[in-house]
């Protein structure tokens, strides 16, 4: 029997650009009787890893530590939309668009992991943040309202990495930073890359 550690990777957000999209998210709806995701759990997820025991949390953790040696990410939202099943509406989404490096990223924190036996995802990486998990159809004026609203993009630069651990609770989840990864700023990068050239 061991402890179960349900882990995820995320690259954080800066406090900012959270507002920016909450601000527009409210904007767009004013019920005060949706339950939107708290602003403290706003993150975008790369790489899920699922659960796994405790020595095997720690190993992962010190694996991950190269992330901290890579460049820091260019990024911009720029749309809202969701994700379907049955054709109904169970995620509302804020969609992001970055540079290579998060691709990069992504590819390398998958083949680290390989070796502790954490499966590929299979599906196309979509970089999102979840806004809204949708438990109750809320018509199509919601759904309308979101797609069709257009914005300038909010262009930032994300710097850290996360590694979490998800509780599940009867009311919600829980996340727990186990290790924080600091991305190196691009000038830094690039002189760490010409002096080993």
């Amino acid at each position: 029997m061991f402890l179960k550690n349900r882990l995820f990777v995320s690259l954080n957000l800066p406090d900012n650009v959270i507002e920016q999209i909450v601000s527009l998210r409210d904007e767009i709806s004013t019920d005060d009787n949706i339950k939107w995701e708290p602003k403290d759990k706003l993150h975008l997820t790369i790489k899920f890893i699922g659960d796994v025991p405790d020595e095997i949390k720690d190993q992962i953790s010190k694996e991950l530590s190269f992330i901290n040696q890579y460049p820091e990410i260019k990024c911009s939202f720029y749309k809202f939309g969701f994700f379907y099943r049955d054709s109904k509406p169970i995620i509302l989404w804020a969609g992001l668009s970055a540079d290579d490096q998060l691709n990069n990223l992504i590819n390398n924190v998958n083949e680290r992991l390989k070796k502790f036996s954490i499966l590929l995802e299979q599906r196309k990486f979509n970089p999102h943040i979840t806004l809204l998990r949708i438990k109750n159809d809320p018509g199509i004026n919601f759904v309308n309202n979101f797609k069709n609203f257009t914005f300038r993009p909010i262009f930032f630069t994300a710097n850290t990495v996360m590694l979490y651990k998800s509780i599940l609770h009867p009311e919600g989840s829980e996340y727990i930073e186990i290790k924080n990864y600091k991305l190196k700023e691009l000038e830094m990068w690039w002189l760490l890359i010409e002096n080993k050239n």
